[in-house]
């Protein structure tokens, strides 16, 4: 009986450390908590612009960061900057699209979007979740990235608190596991 216990006790240990380790190092699970992201992640009603009953859950895969930077398309997740926090009603992580690339210039016309006055094509925005506006952001620095939401209407993003630093990122979405009905690999 007492061995029993020692190999549970100590089995269980194990099994908790595995993920420590594979969450501190590997992949880490986030819930989409807003609707920035909308139609692509889902947060749930009765937040302000959700359409959801359940708010997406995303696995993020931290240590492709280790390997490469983060890629045009590829929604991330950051660490908020220290403006974000301030602009906008929520801080902590972020999870956003990257769109701007370091060194690039990123400029809007009536909801179009173009780096380097080339247009970006956007098949994942829907034609309500643009805005109207015609604003030139500053070229992006070394190491910084020009991040935006895909709901452009309800998003606090680049546009206003400025580029993220490369040092602030966590890990590109990978999957959706959660709600199952939305399980989907990127």
């Amino acid at each position: 009986m007492r061995r029993t216990v020692v190999e549970w006790v100590l089995t269980l240990a194990l099994a908790g450390l595995f993920v420590l380790i594979f969450e501190t190092e590997i992949a880490q699970p986030f819930r989409v908590p807003t609707s920035s992201m909308e139609p692509t992640l889902l947060c749930a009603r009765p937040g302000i612009g959700c359409t959801a009953s359940f708010n997406d859950r995303v696995l993020v895969a931290k240590i492709i960061y280790r390997f490469r930077n983060p890629e045009r398309y590829e929604i991330a997740v950051f660490h908020a900057p220290a403006r974000a926090r301030r602009l906008c009603t929520e801080g902590g992580t972020y999870l956003k699209r990257v769109i701007g690339l370091p060194g690039e210039q990123v400029s809007e016309r009536s909801g179009v979007f173009y780096v380097d006055g080339k247009k970006l094509n956007e098949p994942y925005l829907s034609f309500y979740s643009r805005d109207s506006v015609t604003k030139t952001w500053p070229r992006d620095g070394p190491k910084q990235y020009f991040m935006m939401g895909d709901n452009r209407l309800g998003s606090c993003d680049s546009r206003t608190w400025g580029t993220v630093p490369r040092s602030a990122f966590i890990g590109p979405v990978v999957a959706t596991y959660w709600p199952p009905t939305r399980w989907t690999v990127r």
